[in-house]
């Protein structure tokens, strides 16, 4: 039987010597917040430390972290930070790990340490960090990590391999096995062999397409597509795509140029990540064809492509703003906008609202749902299949996706030949313990949502988030009301004002006498009532018969003052 994360776990035991433990604390049951904590001998070494990115029921909320409380009190612990790849959901949340301890050591490629370290200047934040390859091998503590080279939609992913004396781990971070990638550099499959040939004793790979069947499309399949769109555009042309996607920019400046057609970067961090990208050189961009955004008024509309950011609906991103008219770049008839992404969970209708902004505008709208301008970053079903055939691990723990992609993944586990009791499907918190070959969920650590919202960090609870999503649903009613305590009697008030109720209000003169015959009849019947309860007993009333008439449950707000 699958070993599964039930209700009711009880606090892990304490760790014996010479055993591995790992504790996700994020990237479990959701697609973001990756973050996942190994243990032996008294040191930990995490892998990635992700942000998560907010729901419309989290309104208000900017960004959504990975709980760092069952390691801040050890955090001197953190023998380094091992990063698989450069995307926000994998690196978004360093700078908060490194405001606990800033000189923790930072591991990765050369790309992701860029986009990291550059992420960091913003926080006033210098790490200290070592750039690995494919093949390398470095010690960290009781770690001896392998770096594997693997295709992902970011150049310069890589898996990790850990030894330790409790068993040996290999994690793949985000993957696909694209067999003619634009840079070249395959999922090396040749070097997983070599890891299965000395034994893996635990395998914890990407599920965001374990549900897909068969193998994700290669990335130069979208090349055709854009190379179309562009012949047939007769004004601008407006591309959205993940600001790190650099192998989808190339494929728009190799069309741009082709096309005769200039192109600027739009959004603050499409602008920084692709001068990075040009930097180091995964980013080939042709002579004379980036102007600035400020020039491309100048330009003929037929001559001008425009690579933004905002293809997740983000409200305060480029492609947004343009939806929307608060952008500089002004969206009209014939324009063509190509949304260049897949949709992340829980994005859809920020999404659809954007395309239909857009399209009332007069614009062309081109999505992967009428052409194919995306392909996924991900491991389908089959190239799962393959990875668990050559590697042949004795234990498989399906991450990085919600409940149905790693229940997904472990039935192709299962069907691989992985024994069923020795299938994980973990939760965020969920502690697995490794030792002579096991591995066996032993309990689990309480795990939250820390939400960054605006200079605040962990200081919005759900409790608040509640609040605003009744603010935003139902309005907002405040009652305020004086009274005598010495003869009981209500001398102003109640004053009732509302928001939101859609109600004029004098529909609330009928309540008032209500509210008033219950708080003289509180006062004489007890004079020691406090002023909470006497606010409480206005809820009350107010509550019951506002959700009655009116079918509301507003936030109620009473304030009684003592004259």
């Amino acid at each position: 039987m699958t070993q599964v994360a039930l209700p009711g776990l009880v606090t892990p035991p304490r760790l014996p010597q010479g055993t591995l433990r790992i504790v996700p604390l994020g990237g479990l049951g959701e697609i973001g917040r990756n973050m996942a904590v190994f243990e032996i001998d008294g040191k930990l070494l995490v892998v990635d430390c992700g942000v998560l990115f907010p729901e419309e029921t989290q309104p208000g909320v900017d960004l959504i972290l990975p709980d760092f409380s069952y390691i801040e009190d050890r955090i001197d612990d953190i023998v380094a930070v091992v990063l698989t790849h450069g995307h926000e959901d994998h690196i978004g949340a360093v700078p908060y790990l490194l405001r606990l301890r800033n000189d923790i050591p930072l591991v990765g490629s050369q790309l992701t340490l860029a986009l990291v370290e550059a992420k960091l200047q913003e926080h006033r934040i210098k790490p200290y960090t070592l750039s690995v390859t494919e093949g390398q091998v470095e010690q960290f503590g009781p770690f001896q990590c392998e770096f594997v080279a693997v295709n992902h939609s970011i150049p310069d992913a890589l898996a990790v391999f850990i030894r330790t004396a409790g068993g040996t781990v290999l994690h793949t971070g985000d993957f696909k096995m694209d067999q003619l990638p634009l840079d070249g550099r395959i999922t090396d499959l040749r070097h997983f062999a070599k890891l299965g040939e000395e034994g893996v004793d635990l395998f914890m790979s990407d599920s965001t397409n374990a549900d897909v069947p068969g193998f994700t499309t290669a990335e130069k399949e979208i090349g055709p597509t854009l190379d179309r769109l562009f012949g047939q555009a007769t004004k601008r042309i407006i591309v959205a795509s993940f600001s790190s996607h650099v192998h989808r920019v190339q494929q728009v400046l190799d069309a741009a140029a082709k096309h005769g057609r200039s192109v600027a970067f739009v959004g603050r961090s499409m602008v920084r990540n692709m001068a990075i990208a040009a930097k180091l050189g995964y980013l080939h961009v042709p002579d004379g064809i980036l102007v600035d955004l400020k020039n491309i008024d100048t330009l003929p509309d037929n001559r001008v492509v425009l690579m933004s950011t905002g293809s997740q609906g983000e409200p305060m991103a480029a492609l947004s703003r343009m939806a929307n008219g608060d952008h500089r770049v002004v969206v009209g008839q014939g324009d063509t906008v190509i949304l260049a992404s897949s949709l992340i969970p829980g994005n859809e209708n920020a999404v659809f609202r954007i395309i239909n902004g857009l399209l009332k505008l007069g614009a062309d709208v081109i999505h992967k749902g009428n052409a194919k301008v995306h392909v996924s970053g991900h491991a389908a079903a089959g190239e799962l299949l393959y990875c668990y055939n050559i590697l042949e691990p004795l234990n498989a723990m399906p991450v990085h996706g919600e409940t149905r992609h790693l229940i997904a993944n472990g039935k192709i586990a299962e069907e691989s030949g992985v024994p069923t009791a020795s299938i994980l499907l973990a939760d965020n918190g969920t502690v697995i313990d490794l030792k002579d070959h096991q591995a066996d969920i032993v309990g689990q650590v309480e795990v939250g949502f820390v939400y960054v919202d605006g200079s605040s960090v962990g200081e919005i609870t759900d409790a608040d988030l509640k609040d605003r999503r009744v603010l935003g649903d139902e309005g907002f009613i405040s009652i305020i009301t004086v009274i005598n305590r010495a003869n009981g009697k209500v001398v102003s008030g109640p004053e009732i004002h509302a928001r939101g109720v859609a109600e004029d209000d004098s529909v609330f003169d009928d309540i008032i006498p209500k509210i008033n015959a219950a708080l003289e009849e509180a006062v004489l019947s007890n004079a020691d009532h406090t002023n909470h309860q006497l606010q409480q007993i206005v809820r009350r009333i107010v509550g019951t018969w506002v959700n009655r008439k009116l079918r509301r449950r507003p936030m109620i707000i009473p304030v009684v003052l003592e004259a």
